[in-house]
C-alpha cells in the first residue's frame, strides 16, 4: 500500500503542503489537477527522488525515511520518458529488469519488439513512452508510478496500452498511482481519485463519487460540471415530497445516506428541489449535464424539477450533443446522445422542457 501522511515537500518555489494520501495494496489511484498542482512532485517524493521536509511516506507499511530510490521497489514513468540516450532500446528495457521472462512479457504486451535494435534518438514521442513503460515494468516493481504515461500515443494505441497496463496491474498485484489530465481515463482506470491543486489535496475518493459529489464549486467546475448555480438553501421537508413517489422508491433503493430530507434551493429566478443533509444558507447547486433531460412537451415523469425554456445552442461532439437551454434567463446545459438530439429536431429558438430529479442536484 501507499500511505502518505502530512507530507510537506518543496521543489524550487513550489511546495506540497500537508498532503495525505492512502492507497491500499493492489489499488489503482489516479491523481488529477491543473498544471502546477504538484502531481509530479508527489510521485517524486514517493519514488525517493525528492526528500520531504515533513511527514512520512510508507510503502507496504515500511517507513521510507532514509531509504534510497533504488531500494524502494518503485517503477516510475515520466511523461517525457527520460530514456538512457547512450543505450539501445533493448538495453533500456533490460536495464534493471527482474529477469528475461519479465522483459519478454512487457516487450510482447507493448509491441516494443520492432523497436529493440533502434537508437533512442530515432524514436517518436509515443514510441519513447512505450519503451519507458516496458523498462519500468520489466523490473517487476511492487509500486508503479505513472506521470501522464499515455499522453503521446494516438487514441487507438492509447486504449490498447491502457488495457495492458491495467492487466499487468491486476496480474502482478501492483499498487499503481497515475497522474492524468484525462477525466475519462481517471474513471476507467482508477479505484481512487485524488484531486490536487496548489500543493494541497482538495478531495479524494472513488472517481464516481468525486465526480458526482464535488466538495466545492471550484472542484465541480474543474471536473467539468456544466451547471453550477449560486444560491441559497431554504426550508426542508420529507424526501418523498421533493422527489415524487417514483423517485422516492429509486432513492430508497440507492440507500444514499444523504437522502434524508428535502430542501429547496433558490438561485435567482429558479427554485430547485433537492435532497440532502444540508442546513439552510448560502450554497452552490451542481447539476451534471447528463442528468438533465430535454423534451418537446410537458411529458410527466418522476423528475421534480421541470422548466420550460428555449434552445440557444446545439453543439454536437461525435456521439454526444450538448444542448444549452435558457430558462428564465439562466442557461442550463444538457447532454444528449446525438441520435436523440436529431430525433427531437433540436435547434436554436425552439421551445423545450428540461427536467431533472431532486437527487441529481448536488449541494455544496
Amino acid at each position: 500500500m501507499i500511505a502518505v501522511e502530512s507530507l510537506t515537500a518543496s521543489k524550487g518555489r513550489f511546495t506540497l503542503r500537508d498532503v495525505s494520501v492512502a492507497l491500499p495494496a493492489g489499488g489503482y489511484g489516479v491523481v488529477i489537477g491543473p498544471a502546477g498542482a504538484g502531481k509530479t512532485t508527489l510521485l517524486e517524493v514517493i519514488a525517493g527522488l525528492l526528500r520531504p521536509s515533513a511527514g512520512t511516506v510508507r510503502l507496504g507499511g515500511t517507513d521510507l525515511r532514509g531509504v534510497p530510490p533504488e531500494a524502494r521497489g518503485v517503477g516510475l514513468v515520466y511523461q517525457h520518458a527520460f530514456l538512457f540516450p547512450h543505450l539501445s532500446v533493448q538495453d533500456n528495457v533490460a536495464y534493471g529488469a527482474a529477469d528475461a521472462a519479465a522483459v519478454r512479457e512487457v516487450v510482447d504486451r507493448f509491441g516494443v519488439a520492432p523497436l529493440l535494435d533502434r537508437a533512442v534518438e530515432s524514436l517518436s514521442g509515443g514510441e519513447r513512452q512505450l519503451v519507458a513503460l516496458a523498462r519500468a515494468l520489466a523490473r517487476r516493481p511492487r509500486v508503479l508510478l505513472l506521470d501522464e504515461p499515455f499522453s503521446a500515443l494516438d487514441p487507438r494505441r492509447r486504449a490498447q496500452v491502457r488495457r495492458e497496463v491495467r492487466a499487468l496491474h491486476a496480474a502482478w498485484a501492483l499498487t499503481t498511482l497515475q497522474v492524468t489530465h484525462d477525466f475519462a481515463e481517471a474513471g476507467l482506470l482508477g479505484d481512487q481519485a485524488i484531486l490536487l491543486d496548489g500543493g494541497r489535496v482538495l478531495q479524494a475518493g472513488p472517481p464516481a463519487e468525486v465526480f458526482r459529489r464535488p466538495a466545492t464549486p471550484y472542484v465541480a467546475e474543474f471536473l467539468g460540471a456544466e451547471n453550477v448555480l449560486v444560491g441559497e438553501v431554504r426550508g426542508s421537508g420529507d424526501a418523498a415530497g421533493a422527489m415524487g413517489a417514483d423517485a422516492a422508491v429509486d432513492a430508497a433503493a440507492t440507500a444514499d445516506e444523504d437522502a434524508t430530507r428535502a430542501v429547496v434551493f433558490a438561485s435567482g429566478p429558479l427554485t430547485l428541489h433537492a435532497v440532502g443533509d444540508v442546513p439552510p444558507g448560502a450554497r452552490h447547486a451542481v447539476i451534471r449535464a447528463e442528468e438533465i433531460t430535454v423534451s418537446r412537451d410537458q411529458a410527466h415523469d418522476s423528475a421534480r424539477n421541470r422548466f420550460a425554456g428555449r434552445v440557444v445552442e446545439v453543439a454536437a461532439h461525435g456521439p454526444l450533443t450538448r444542448v444549452t437551454v435558457e430558462v428564465r434567463g439562466v442557461p442550463l446545459v444538457a447532454a444528449l446522445t446525438t441520435h436523440s438530439a436529431r430525433d427531437l429536431r433540436l435547434e436554436p429558438g425552439i421551445a423545450v422542457v428540461v427536467s431533472f430529479k431532486a437527487m441529481a442536484v448536488h449541494l455544496c
